[in-house]
């Protein structure tokens, strides 16, 4: 395949050397048969995947033995463009010599930096980058068979970075952690929409059921909650201004009281909350089944308490209307 054959103009020179060298000339293209494992004592692993992002396809063939677990021999064969050749060709190289384990946390970045020529200059550009995805893909699908397992168990859940393989979780995980707000700052962290970018935002080449900047705003917005209900939680109630104590007690009445009452068929509506005297009174009204029961003077004690130890707290006053 000459230059010319495969693309022109300053793109071409975005490709590694190494990527050019194998796309032309893949060292370990080929496959075996059963009869080549049993000669060898090993047992041959076959698997299939394609990317529908592109169109591409790849098999690969996996000589283990079964003793050790480790992949003496491999080969490859691809249906697609020159990069996925040559990935899938050093995907193939490096999955040698190593267990069907190891060889599992060989991702496509792994790939993309084997074919580099220099450690800092990227083997292929950024648009490219989902051809090497096939690369994780195949070798998961080979562990699955060779483990008997459904590869859907062996793969990370929720991918939203195909070309990083970077997960929901990793990058929710990652949001809380370091308090991410924005795409620059999150890719300080993780390789996540760094290459061909259609995971960042929508209008990329690729749609996507969820995107970077959408997930740094649910965070961002699960994280304010969860601060303003721990702050409810843990400032001094005696020290909180009227509107923050209102706020704290009905969403505990809603969180905590309400439910146990609904066991048994009744409820409490909550009418007003005044400070009088240093006491914050809070009056509501049963509802339901509380309405009518003999035993709503002890509920409401019992309710009080619970506020008064929720709140740490003696000057909190529960009255009925």
């Amino acid at each position: 395949m000459g230059r010319n054959d495969l693309i022109t103009g300053n793109v071409w020179e975005q490709y590694s050397n190494k990527v050019i060298e194998r796309m032309n000339n893949p060292k370990y293209l080929g496959e075996f048969s059963e009869d080549d494992a049993k000669k060898r004592g090993l047992k041959l692993v076959v698997a299939d995947f394609g990317s529908e992002a592109c169109g591409d396809a790849v098999r690969l063939y996996w000589l283990v033995d079964p003793k050790t677990d480790k992949i003496v021999d491999a080969r490859f064969k691809s249906f697609g463009c020159g990069t996925a050749i040559a990935s899938s060709d050093m995907m193939t190289e490096l999955t040698i010599g190593k267990t069907v384990d190891e060889a599992m946390k060989i991702t496509n970045l792994d790939v993309e930096k084997a074919l580099r020529d220099e450690p800092n200059t990227p083997a292929f550009p950024p648009q490219k980058m989902h051809c090497s995805v096939m690369a994780y893909d195949v070798i998961i699908e080979a562990a699955a068979k060779y483990k008997g397992k459904d590869s859907n168990e062996l793969r990370d859940n929720e991918i939203v970075c195909e070309c990083a393989r970077v997960t929901r979780k990793e990058i929710e995980d990652i949001i809380r952690k370091h308090n991410v707000k924005t795409i620059e700052e999150l890719q300080k962290y993780t390789d996540a929409g760094k290459y061909c970018k259609s995971c960042v935002a929508p209008g990329g080449h690729e749609e996507k059921p969820v995107y970077l900047v959408d997930i740094i705003k649910e965070v961002q917005e699960q994280m304010k909650k969860e601060n303003l209900k721990n702050a409810s939680q843990t400032e001094d109630f005696e020290k909180m201004s009227l509107i923050k104590k209102i706020k704290a007690i009905e969403e505990f009445l809603d969180t905590k009281i309400k439910p146990m009452l609904a066991m048994d068929g009744g409820s409490l509506e909550l009418l007003d909350i005044r400070e009088e005297d240093g006491i914050t009174k809070v009056y509501i009204r049963y509802m339901g089944a509380c309405a009518t029961c003999a035993s709503g003077g002890v509920t409401l004690l019992a309710i009080e308490d619970e506020l008064k130890r929720h709140f740490k707290t003696d000057k909190i006053k529960i009255e009925q209307i």
